[in-house]
């Protein structure tokens, strides 16, 4: 019975931990792309593009924040060019959510210590209201 014991915990503890991993991807993917969509929803409702693309970081990060996903770096990027179109004409804003997420403390081996998580949000601009 000991050897059996020997044998296969080990087993189950990899297991467990690969089940740990993959839900912890699975939750970070998630809050990435909610603070994706978040980003790109307030960066469309902003009034002028110089203020949209700080709003939509700001948003991100309050995302991140709420999800309480830890990313040793974070990196926001908005496509307000459609703030250049003119009234009348259909426009998107597009906000890109990079997150590291570190997993090093899972301290499996084979398994990377970090993970790039990315997701991309969009949201259309009013089409009537004035740029």
């Amino acid at each position: 019975m000991t050897l059996e014991f020997v044998v296969v915990v080990p087993g189950l503890l990899l297991v467990l931990s690969l089940v740990i991993f993959g839900g912890r991807l699975a939750l970070a993917h998630q809050a990435v792309e909610a603070a994706a969509a978040e980003a790109a929803r307030t960066a469309s409702i902003a009034r002028q593009a110089s203020t949209a693309a700080g709003d939509a970081r700001a948003a991100a990060q309050n995302t991140l924040d709420e999800e309480r996903l830890r990313c040793s770096s974070t990196t926001t990027s908005v496509d307000t060019s459609g703030f250049a179109a003119p009234v009348g004409t259909a426009a998107t804003v597009s906000a890109t959510v990079t997150c590291v997420v570190n997993l090093s403390d899972l301290a499996l081996p084979g398994l990377p210590g970090s993970r790039t998580v990315t997701a991309t949000g969009d949201s259309p601009l009013d089409t009537y209201r004035e740029r």
